[in-house]
């Protein structure tokens, strides 16, 4: 068994694990930081260009997580295939009750965008090149052990162990993080008993970059664009909730049934629905945690929270929390402290503790007031929805939380100045 040292070991290098790192490259450069990932990943072997694909799964980034992009200089490149979302349209099926928001009221270019998962990570993978962010991968963290220096932690490579010593560890293998369970940290699961089904779909009219979220009586439904000008207007990114016997009914019916099925749910706003592309699904549930730090360890993105995808919270929720380690991470540099030390994250979990349950009230209200039939709570909900299209004040809140500027941002380092000082290190 080898061993080695590093300052912050990543256990996860998807979108969540890949943006701390390329943050803290370029905020913390003093840090030394090792990724590691299950999946062979490795900036190394990167394609030279990029194909979108029909079936291409994709995220919802808010106003504020662009803002976050820019920041870390990344945003000119994620933007060459992000569609922006100039307006959207809520929704109660079957009654009066509509709000819309358009960006240019809010004298902004959009709203939000919808940028394809690969390609976010083909851009992440890009930047971490030009720095000295190091990689294990295929690999796995097995376990981690408390020291008085930090933590050692166990990773197995290629059927081989490996200890490697550091001041913290950073969980951020999703929302069926193994490791997080096998450190000990009790999370509470509320099942929604309802599934998203996910899939790419083309309409007979242009979305006109509009995200539509539609509430029925089965449970919400979101129609985000989905094209760009090297695509067709007419594509959109469906997330469609369903129940466990909907769900298994839907799964059984062709593709022009698909269609047809979907097409009873949304209605006619853009012409028939022409095609449907392949259908991915999984359960809904609220996952939440009062303790994501100990000393040596935190947890960041979908393994310290999971939300409903009502809303699309989940990943802008998780970026601002990265950015409020790496905060965290840089005053402790500052100040000479340790990366691990509890003061350090404890701020960490209790900075963004205040967004966490800001977005999951947001959110997870949106399920339980639209999840009802009764007709009063209907009446009451068309007429909140119609209130907010009239009332300024209230449509300003309602705008500020879907564009992701609702709460607390963390201020990222100019970087400009991180960028010279990576350099430095680099030499």
């Amino acid at each position: 068994m080898t061993a080695s040292e590093t300052d912050l070991i990543i256990a996860g290098g998807g979108l969540a694990g890949a943006t701390l790192a390329l943050a803290l490259a370029r905020t913390v450069p003093e840090l030394r930081v090792t990724v590691v990932e299950t999946f062979p990943l490795s900036p190394d072997a990167l394609p030279e260009d990029y194909q979108p694909s029909y079936d291409a799964r994709s995220t919802a980034l808010s106003w504020g997580s662009r803002l976050i992009f820019e920041e870390l200089g990344l945003w000119s490149a994620l933007s060459e295939h992000a569609t922006p979302i100039r307006h959207i349209h809520v929704s109660d099926r079957g009654h009066f009750g509509a709000t819309r928001l358009h960006a240019e009221d809010h004298h902004q270019q959009a709203l939000g965008y919808v940028a394809d998962n690969r390609w976010m990570g083909l851009c992440l993978m890009r930047a971490l090149l030009d720095t000295g962010v190091q990689w294990q991968a295929p690999a796995e963290v097995m376990d981690m052990t408390p020291t008085q220096d930090g933590v050692d932690v166990l990773i197995r490579k290629d059927g081989q162990e490996e200890r490697v010593s550091g001041q913290c560890l950073v969980v951020a293998d999703g929302g069926r993080s193994g490791l997080r369970e096998k450190l000990g940290f009790v999370t509470r699961t509320e099942n929604y008993g309802q599934n998203a089904l996910i899939a790419n779909v083309s309409t007979g009219e242009s979305h006109q970059f509009t995200a539509y979220e539609r509430f029925t009586g089965d449970g919400p439904m979101a129609l985000l664009p989905h094209g760009s000008p090297r695509r067709p207007e007419n594509q959109s990114a469906l997330v469609w909730t369903l129940t466990d016997e909907a769900l298994a009914e839907v799964l059984e019916l062709s593709d022009e049934q698909k269609c047809r099925r979907l097409q009873e749910r949304f209605g006619w706003r853009l012409g028939r629905f022409t095609r449907i592309g392949q259908c991915s699904h999984y359960p809904l549930k609220l996952t939440t945690m009062d303790e994501v730090v100990r000393p040596g360890v935190a947890l960041v993105g979908n393994a310290a929270h999971a939300l409903h995808p009502v809303a699309g919270q989940g990943f802008n929720l998780a970026l601002r929390g990265l950015m409020t380690l790496v905060e965290q991470f840089r005053r402790a540099v500052d100040e000479g402290c340790s990366i691990g030390e509890l003061s350090v994250l404890g701020e960490y979990q209790r900075r963004h503790r205040r967004d966490w349950q800001q977005t999951v009230q947001f959110s997870d209200s949106l399920i339980r007031i639209f999840g009802q039939s009764l007709l009063t709570v209907a009446t009451a909900r068309d007429a909140g929805l119609v209130g907010l299209d009239l009332v300024p004040g209230a449509k300003r809140w309602f705008a500020r939380k879907a564009m992701g500027i609702g709460g607390r941002r963390a201020v990222v380092p100019s970087v400009s100045t991180a960028t010279s000082e990576d350099s430095r290190h680099d030499q």
